[in-house]
């Protein structure tokens, strides 16, 4: 393998949390599902529900993606691990490689390395969110094997006299 999953440092939560906060925030803005006003709490409260005791939240498992043949850092994956009720689940929360090192086949080699570990986690499914306008991200799912379960869409109303 080109890249290894390490579990993240405390030093390197804190930093990935809060541009991770500010990111997924601008995403919803982005998608006109959130105003720019309310975007950082609301992201912030979806954080602190899903990761209350940060990287010991029971459940949840944070990589730092490194590069193998120099163990630089490159990239992050969060996945939470659990049985809903239908056997044991892993959702990738985030998934992101620094921008310097896209487009060479770490994102893959990360779901590959991803899959072991969540297999030994006794998953059988990995499930994801991905904004409809990130088509790089699709793509990359798309090429490791991920299929569309559910779209959502909309349309933005422009009336002049609104």
């Amino acid at each position: 393998m080109v890249v290894r999953l390490r579990p993240m440092a405390e030093r390197e939560f804190q930093r990935w949390q809060e541009a991770s906060i500010r990111s997924y925030a601008a995403e919803h803005v982005r998608t006109g599902r959130w105003s720019e006003e309310e975007a950082i709490e609301r992201a912030r409260k979806q954080f602190e529900e899903i990761l209350p005791n940060g990287l010991a939240t029971e459940g949840q498992h944070l990589y730092s993606i490194e590069e193998t043949a120099r163990s630089e850092t490159i990239g992050i994956i969060w996945v939470g691990v659990q049985d809903q009720g239908e056997g044991v689940q892993a959702f990738i929360y985030d998934l992101l490689i620094d921008e310097p090192f896209r487009h060479r086949g770490y994102g893959t080699e990360a779901l590959c390395a991803l899959e072991l570990i969540v297999a030994e986690l006794g998953a059988n499914t990995i499930r994801l969110h991905v904004f409809g306008h990130n088509h790089a991200a699709r793509a990359l799912y798309e090429k490791a094997g991920y299929i569309t379960t559910n779209i959502h869409m909309q349309k933005v109303l422009k009336y002049p006299d609104r």
